[in-house]
């Protein structure tokens, strides 16, 4: 058998849009029925989302999927908001 390649990295905003949003770990999990430690291995990007459970995340914060996670690097929403140019990545 050969080795089992990684899948790749999804970078989020999970944890941003829960903090706008006063959210805990434990109240996006309900929301979305998984368990909170998912939650933790998602922001942290341990975890990658099944199709179902981005779009459900998605669909939660009323953004379209593409706005939560990304295969690339995600910029920072100050640097969309302020146009600040010093802004390449946000960190998690």
């Amino acid at each position: 058998m050969s080795p089992r390649k990684p899948e790749p990295r999804l970078y989020n905003r999970l944890a941003v849009l829960r903090a706008e949003r006063g959210l805990s770990r434990q109240d996006l999990a309900d929301a979305v029925d998984v368990n909170y430690q998912t939650i933790g291995y998602l922001e942290r990007g341990e975890y990658n989302p099944s199709l179902e459970l981005a779009f459900k995340i998605a669909e939660l914060f009323a953004v379209p999927v593409e706005a939560v996670f990304s295969r690339e690097p995600l910029p920072p929403m100050s640097a969309r908001l302020y146009r600040r140019p010093d802004a390449e990545t946000e960190t998690a």
